[in-house]
């Protein structure tokens, strides 16, 4: 990579973007909305079960520049959602800055593994148990999605639900392919721990990005 490159992506002028796309946000809270998805390249969580595994090297993602990012988005809708990969490998403060800018509502998908960096109307906070989140995203995420892949998984979603603050929304999300065996367990679980919400990939049902 061009020396004048690096220096940009490393300040979050220019970034990884895998995909830009409008479609409906299928999970979680803004389930239903309409928004526009910024997926930036780049995330060394690794998840086993990740649906998106081709963005996890961000040298193969061409570097581009924020201006075009906004330039795209402000085609389609004011809800934007930024994701990855893990979106805080790199510095959103440029990024988000620029959106606010243009009024848009910033909403952000993170594993919280690094450094919470932008400025956002919503965070939602995934945790994985390969790479736990910095302490400091539990006082401000917005909505904390755990997905269930297995049944040590419910233990680890309360165990980070005791971190995040009292307004956090809770959801239990069964991970795609296990989806048939996770459903009813988490269905039951709920019924018995209320506070949690079920949240679906409804983007899968529905056939689309």
């Amino acid at each position: 990579m061009d020396e004048q490159v690096k220096k940009m992506v490393d300040e979050g002028i220019m970034l990884p973007l895998m995909e830009d796309f409008y479609t409906i946000q299928g999970e979680g809270y803004h389930k239903g909305t309409a928004a526009y998805f910024i997926r930036v390249g780049g995330c060394d969580v690794g998840c086993h079960w990740c649906d998106v595994k081709e963005s996890w090297n961000a040298a193969i993602h061409p570097p581009t520049h924020i201006d075009n990012i906004v330039k795209n988005a402000e085609k389609y809708s004011k809800t934007i959602v930024i994701t990855g990969g893990e979106p805080l490998t790199w510095d959103m403060n440029p990024l988000t800055s620029l959106l606010k800018e243009k009024n848009f509502q910033i909403h952000i998908e993170t594993s919280g593994a690094y450094k919470l960096t932008g400025k956002w109307d919503w965070i939602c906070l995934s945790p994985k148990k390969i790479k736990l989140p910095e302490q400091e995203i539990y006082s401000v995420a917005n909505e904390l999605k755990m997905i269930i892949y297995n049944m040590d998984d419910f233990r680890f979603a309360e165990e980070q639900a005791l971190k995040v603050n009292q307004n956090c929304k809770l959801y239990l999300q069964p991970e795609w392919s296990k989806r048939e065996k996770m459903i009813p367990v988490i269905v039951d679980y709920i019924m018995k721990n209320p506070k949690w919400k079920v949240s679906l990939q409804t983007h899968k049902y529905l056939n689309i990005p």
